[in-house]
């Protein structure tokens, strides 16, 4: 299956999520709140989780959504998982590196996604078979993964040291920084569309969710870069990840297990 017309779907809401969150990016009456689990949540991100919600319910009402602010509802084997806004943190300082994440999830495998991050004038997607992106002159390209094979070459992105840290894994992930070429800390969606655009090699994270990580795995996986779990196959559990270029794959996990 191509997906062509879910695809299609997940790149309109991506323009509605777009004209909500563009709004009301560095607005002063940004309205923020502080969740259970200690993360911020904005008007701005309720506000665009509401409005893809309304839209799946009248154009795929069979099919599930899970998001990020509202939970999930129905039982489908399709599931329409949203973030809708990644990188809230950044959002709330003016900060441009955030996006709405889009995934259409089908028996447990997220096969179309969707990145939009318009305060960059950037936006990634992917279904079967394609893995692209665009940006603000609307001029679009396929993505390619890096053809880095050495350590020695590559370049690391990971998210912040203190979850590492709280995880038991900051020694490990510092003994791998002394092999590898580069390390920076692009954080969040960002990280994982530069593996897909060939200007990094690794990504490794931890303490995420679903729906921080379905729209990122079908982009990579169709730029020709692979997706794990940092111990094992990913799935709808997964905290911790992995991605890299394929080349690399095996010996960074070496060092991270």
């Amino acid at each position: 299956m191509t997906y062509s017309e879910d695809l299609a779907l997940a790149l309109e809401l991506a323009d509605i999520a777009d004209s909500i969150s563009l709004a009301r990016f560095r607005a002063l009456d940004l309205h923020v709140e502080t969740k259970p689990d200690r993360s911020p949540v904005t008007d701005a991100d309720r506000a665009v989780e509401l409005a893809i919600k309304e839209v799946l319910s009248a154009k795929r009402a069979d099919d599930g959504i899970v998001g990020e602010e509202f939970g999930i509802s129905g039982s489908s084997s399709r599931k329409w998982i949203i973030d809708p806004i990644d990188g809230t943190a950044n959002y709330l300082r003016g900060v441009p590196v955030w996006a709405t994440l889009i995934a259409l999830s089908v028996d447990g495998k997220a096969v179309v996604s969707v990145v939009s991050a318009p305060a960059l004038g950037r936006r990634w997607w992917a279904a079967p078979g394609l893995s692209k992106t665009c940006d603000i002159n609307g001029s679009v390209r396929d993505l390619k993964v890096s053809a880095i094979s050495s350590l020695e070459n590559a370049s690391l992105s990971y998210n912040n040291l203190q979850l590492w840290d709280t995880h038991g894994f900051l020694d490990r992930l510092i003994a791998l920084s002394r092999k590898v070429w580069r390390t920076r800390a692009y954080g969040d969606f960002y990280s994982y569309m530069l593996l897909a655009e060939g200007s990094v090699d690794v990504v490794a994270e931890h303490d995420l969710k679903l729906y921080d990580i379905a729209a990122l795995v079908p982009i990579v996986e169709q730029a020709g870069g692979q997706f794990t779990a940092i111990d094992g196959p990913v799935n709808e559990e997964t905290s911790s990840v992995l991605a890299t270029n394929g080349k690399l794959h095996e010996t960074v996990k070496s060092y991270l297990t």
